[in-house]
């Protein structure tokens, strides 16, 4: 019995101490883990960007898209999207183009193509986007660009981008949604 209590005492102890070692190194790990050691991705508020400055990422994205990629009547809108799910702050700019494509069987040496182009400017290509399984992913400078053929328009494909979650204005009680910048896509 005196074995079994001497064996016990030992577990609870042994015990105790892994308990605080972990709680030390939880305590360590939270004191020295700084926002400023995450990034600007983490921290929005130490490099924001202006209303202006955040259309102006996605419209310089936009009009090399359409210039190097040789996109025809490309048509698109404009609106400053929140990065979070509660339409709270920080938000990011984001463009919906439409262009047109050739037939299903030719559109991926075009996409293959605006790819290529893109890739030599700078762009990076991921992952092809989730059920877009012809689309392609690029991005540059925190500007992500996903483009794949429109499901419910035939003959036309359909280009997103999205700028960084950089502007921290408040915009929850805007009125204004997309706007067209169709005339501003060549300039």
């Amino acid at each position: 019995m005196r074995l079994a209590i001497q064996r016990s005492r030992a577990v609870i102890a042994l015990t105790a101490a892994a308990l605080m070692l972990c709680l030390v190194l939880g305590v360590v790990f939270v004191t020295l883990h700084h926002l400023d050691q995450r990034g600007v991705a983490a921290d929005p508020a130490s490099r924001p960007l202006s209303d202006d400055q955040a259309r102006q990422q996605v419209l310089d994205a936009a009009r090399q898209f359409v210039a190097t990629g040789e996109l025809a009547d490309a048509a698109g809108t404009y609106a400053l999207t929140s990065c979070s799910a509660e339409d709270e702050p920080p938000y990011q700019g984001a463009i919906y183009l439409n262009f047109d494509i050739p037939r299903v069987a030719e559109t991926q040496a075009l996409f293959r193509s605006i790819a290529g182009a893109m890739t030599a400017r700078g762009w990076t290509e991921g992952r092809q986007p989730n059920r877009h399984p012809d689309g392609r992913v690029l991005t540059k400078d925190g500007v992500t660009a996903v483009y794949h053929r429109d499901p419910d328009r035939p003959g036309k494909a359909v280009l997103q981008i999205h700028g960084e979650c950089r502007n921290v204005t408040d915009h929850r009680a805007d009125t204004t949604g997309f706007t067209d910048i169709s005339g501003e896509l060549s300039g």
